[in-house]
């Protein structure tokens, strides 16, 4: 998994499929993962729940050695923000979070104000966190 992805990497997606409303989601991960298929919903094997993933133009072409193709998948962990509000990302965000509501195909998505949720100065010089 790399936090690192580019839209170069992504050229061949047709469409993001989202299992879940990303308007209810402050951020989401993403991953580049090799499966099977083309399209449709892929196997997913880590914590927590897959909430979308990408779907490839028909003539998206395979890795030549393995045989399987780069699609991404958007999840989220047991302890990310929307279960945990108060967890280790009640501030801050993983490095491959990036704001759902900026993921297209073809195109990484960016971290944003509401993703990253920074901690806000209040009056007096005393720390706060956005709510």
């Amino acid at each position: 998994m790399s936090s690192m992805l580019q839209d170069s990497q992504l050229t061949d997606e047709a469409e993001v499929v989202w299992l879940e409303d990303p308007e209810n989601l402050d951020y989401v991960r993403q991953a580049l993962d090799k499966v099977p298929t083309r399209k449709g919903k892929p196997r997913y094997s880590r914590d927590g729940r897959l909430i979308g993933y990408t779907n490839l133009q028909p003539d998206a072409a395979s890795d030549p050695d393995s045989g399987l193709f780069a699609r991404r998948a958007f999840f989220l962990l047991p302890h990310d923000r929307d279960r945990q509000p108060h967890g280790p990302y009640s501030v801050g965000a993983p490095g491959e979070a990036v704001d759902p509501r900026t993921i297209s195909p073809g195109k990484v998505g960016a971290k944003t104000p509401r993703s990253q949720k920074t901690a806000e100065i209040a009056p007096a010089g005393r720390q706060a966190t956005s709510a």
